[in-house]
């Protein structure tokens, strides 16, 4: 039993049928981007030796960013190092100048994968889908490592709660774009994305050199460093909703995208609104207060779920097939979340199993994936068989 679960094939072969006629679409707007980070990118890929594998690149992209989030859950795993609670464990100061050079890094490893791979002769399925899965999982890590600069008093931070849905809001940002290609064919790149990166690289600079006590500075009209944070971290997320439902607005305008069904076209959206709806059951609901109790274990909880159904969209979006409506852990967790609402006593052991098996049914997803992808396109993932090398 135990074997054919490890050794189990998550892609039909409609979807790596789908995969064969697969093309990258990509629109790109944000000034930023184009004239600052692109030109810094197509020097620095030139500096790389053309055996380094391009999935290598975003793997050690993605460990930076991973990197982050394991030393601040070592040392602040409650949020509270800066808040000058009692018996509150600070974080050293060097270690908010490592958290911005990691970050640099996995943003600009992120930014040169794919020109490595299209320089070599590597771009395709394979890459992309690898990128964009690590993509997903550090929309969770990224905000929660923020969260440790202003730590969990009010004022001058904002509460667990309110930095849960500061999550979700740019959960809903990053799936958002690829809803919008699983219908319209282009991934339109959001303009929140680098100015994201960099506000947060900025942030640990400045948390680096002024330390944390610098934000609990009043700001200007009575708003806190944290008030102001959660405001353009929303600002941030709701931004490319208006271009998003016009961007699919003119693809069915113009026929020029999947054409499909309204029912259809908004299949992908009922898995992230059914999680989005029993993580806010939960948290609300919760008679040990959950969220007040361990809320780095629901950020963990909730961003690799939504990896997982991020991932799921991302296949069916480039495979060009049918997204599934409804996740094969829906109903283990709503089962275990209603078991702890029903005995406080056993809620926080729920929270861990599900952390656990989660991330381990997560990690499994991936790999499997991956590797079957490999397989059809004779590829090995952190190597560069077939690539034109020199």
């Amino acid at each position: 039993m135990m074997q054919e679960i490890m050794n189990y094939d998550y892609l039909s072969k409609e979807h790596l049928d789908g995969f064969d006629n697969y093309k990258y679409s990509s629109k790109d707007t944000s000034p930023l981007s184009i004239y600052v980070m692109h030109p810094f990118w197509n020097h620095l890929v030139t500096y790389f030796p053309r055996w380094v594998a391009p999935n290598l690149m975003t793997f050690l992209g993605f460990l930076f960013t991973a990197l982050n989030f394991v030393m601040l859950s070592w040392y602040d795993w409650g949020f509270w190092a800066s808040t000058d609670a009692p018996g509150a464990q600070s974080i050293p100061n060097w270690f908010w100048a490592l958290a911005a050079f990691n970050l640099f890094l996995a943003y600009t490893l992120d930014g040169i994968d794919g020109k490595q791979a299209r320089r070599i002769g590597l771009s395709g399925p394979l890459g992309e889908l690898f990128d964009h899965g690590l993509d997903s999982y550090t929309a969770a890590l990224i905000p929660a490592c923020l969260y440790s600069i202003f730590g969990r008093i009010v004022p001058p931070s904002i509460s667990p709660m309110r930095m849960f849905y500061i999550t979700w809001m740019v959960f809903f940002n990053f799936y958002l774009s690829h809803w919008e290609k699983y219908n319209t064919g282009v991934l339109y790149l959001p303009w929140g994305y680098d100015l994201s990166m960099w506000g947060s690289t900025i942030m640990f600079l400045v948390t680096y050199i002024g330390t944390y006590s610098m934000w609990k500075i009043p700001f200007p009209f009575g708003m806190t460093s944290g008030s102001a944070m959660e405001m353009i971290l929303h600002g941030c997320a709701l931004s490319s909703l208006p271009m998003s439902l016009y961007n699919l607005y003119n693809s069915y305008r113009l026929k020029t995208g999947k054409m499909r069904p309204p029912l259809e076209a908004l299949r992908p959206l009922f898995p992230f609104v059914t999680f989005l709806v029993i993580f806010m059951v939960w948290v609300h609901k919760s008679p040990g207060n959950i969220m007040e109790r361990e809320p780095r274990g629901l950020f963990l909880l909730s961003g690799t779920i939504f990896s997982n159904i991020s991932c799921r969209l991302i296949v069916a979006q480039m495979s060009s097939t049918r997204c599934e409506a409804v996740h094969w852990m829906t109903p283990i967790f709503v089962a275990l979340i209603l078991l702890g609402i029903s005995f406080p006593s056993l809620e926080l052991s729920i929270l861990y199993l599900l952390c656990v098996t989660t991330t381990l049914s997560h990690w499994h997803y991936g790999t499997k994936v991956v590797q079957q992808l490999c397989r059809k396109f004779n590829r090995v993932c952190f190597g560069v068989t077939n690539a034109k090398v020199q």
